[in-house]
């Protein structure tokens, strides 16, 4: 009988302790744009073998969120790719902490109107905070919203620059 209640109370605190661990405190996240880029790009950058943020990238986004990269297939033809958050995490997660992977700002572009923002975001990727060049750069077209009180990603559309398609200077301002 003790061990029957003494697991019954196991069971009892156990979700407790889950809730706690869901219910982490990312506002500072989303009080303003500046804090909003730099959690996106905090979230999914580390070295290799670190496991990246993701409950903390998931609070990030609108339910209906969409990261769309684009570039070309294997007949060189222009294409894109369309995920919600959960099948980007699904989709890069073991790359990155197989791989390393560092993403930062480089410079940002905003335009407002009311409670939307759009933003070219111009990045560098590294394998590891300590390379010395980023093997990839490209620019985020990432859309905001602000629904009074919080930021939130509406969508991320991205292209990786390439000999074909360099980054213009004003985007590296």
């Amino acid at each position: 009988m003790k061990y029957a209640v003494l697991i019954f109370a196991a069971l009892l605190v156990q979700p407790l302790s889950t809730q706690a661990q869901q219910k982490a405190d990312f506002s500072a996240d989303v009080e303003n744009i500046d804090n909003l880029i730099e959690a996106l790009y905090a979230t999914i950058s580390g070295e290799k073998g670190e496991p990246r943020q993701w409950d903390r990238f998931r609070n990030l986004f609108i339910p209906e969120a969409r990261l769309i990269p684009t570039g070309e297939n294997e007949d060189g033809k222009n294409t894109y790719r369309v995920m919600n958050p959960e099948e980007f995490i699904e989709n890069t997660n073991e790359y990155f902490v197989e791989n390393g992977f560092y993403e930062y700002e480089l410079s940002r572009e905003e335009h407002h109107y009311g409670r939307v923002v759009h933003l070219f975001s111009t990045y560098a990727s590294k394998r590891s905070k300590a390379d010395e060049e980023p093997f990839n750069k490209g620019i985020n077209s990432i859309q905001l919203f602000n629904d009074g009180e919080r930021w939130w990603i509406v969508t991320i559309y991205w292209a990786h620059a390439s000999e074909a398609n360099p980054i213009p200077e004003k985007y590296l301002d």
